[in-house]
């Protein structure tokens, strides 16, 4: 019997590119985070379809309203507008939802030791992460470090992310060797219908798949080159 693995599943190629690797090893369990963030139901619904793929039935779906109520973000204050794609930007932009990956995470730990999961998948991504201080090798080290500490003897649960060294050209290829997908994600910032095409996901999404020479499946308001 395959050991279980809570995979956390945002709706975007990255997690879902995630979800194809654990399903290779691993009996998968879903958890999605609504936090308030501007594309909320179009996300949930990626996470609803992509689940149904990989015929997933343990789900768990958790609302942090609490990153919406502190704000600090684009994606979950309308009052902060989403920046336009800057690949080149240094810094952390407007779209890093403090300490988000911290809070998700202690949640999958939870319910990883309810259900005895011995790992937990995360798509993070260092190339992605445009100066997001959780999307580090070095933050998921000391979270692993954490889990030790905080949970009860027994099963060791550990955090894997393995796309974190990968360009998002080798994750669309990665992706398309083990049929992730693509059609049902979801990775914009701020549309719900038509990807907008501008924001620094978008962007980071069309420059990959173009660079892995594969056409990008979701509609776009525009597609720009980058």
């Amino acid at each position: 019997m395959k050991e279980k693995a809570i995979v956390l599943v945002s709706g975007g190629m990255d997690s879902c590119v995630t979800a194809a690797i654990a399903s290779q090893l691993y009996s998968m369990a879903f958890l999605h985070i609504n936090y308030g963030q501007r594309t909320e139901q179009r996300e949930f619904k990626a996470f609803s379809d992509i689940a149904d793929f990989y015929d997933v039935r343990e789900r768990l779906v958790v609302d942090l309203g609490h990153l919406r109520i502190i704000g600090g973000s684009s994606l979950t204050d309308p009052n902060i507008p989403v920046e336009q794609a800057d690949l080149q930007r240094d810094g952390v932009p407007s779209s890093y939802v403090p300490f988000r990956n911290a809070n998700m995470l202690s949640v999958a730990t939870s319910w990883g030791e309810v259900l005895g999961a011995s790992r937990i998948f995360i798509g993070a991504v260092e190339e992605d992460s445009s100066g997001y201080p959780d999307c580090r090798k070095e933050f998921y080290n000391a979270f692993n470090a954490v889990i030790r500490a905080g949970t009860k003897p027994g099963k060791q649960i550990i955090v894997e992310t393995p796309i974190i060294n990968l360009s998002k050209a080798d994750i669309v290829r990665k992706g398309a060797g083990l049929n992730a997908p693509f059609h049902l994600t979801w990775s914009c910032y701020q549309a719900e219908d038509s990807a907008c095409g501008v924001c620094d996901s978008c962007a980071l999404r069309l420059r990959g798949f173009r660079q892995a020479g594969i056409e990008d499946p979701l509609p776009y308001t525009v597609r720009p080159v980058y």
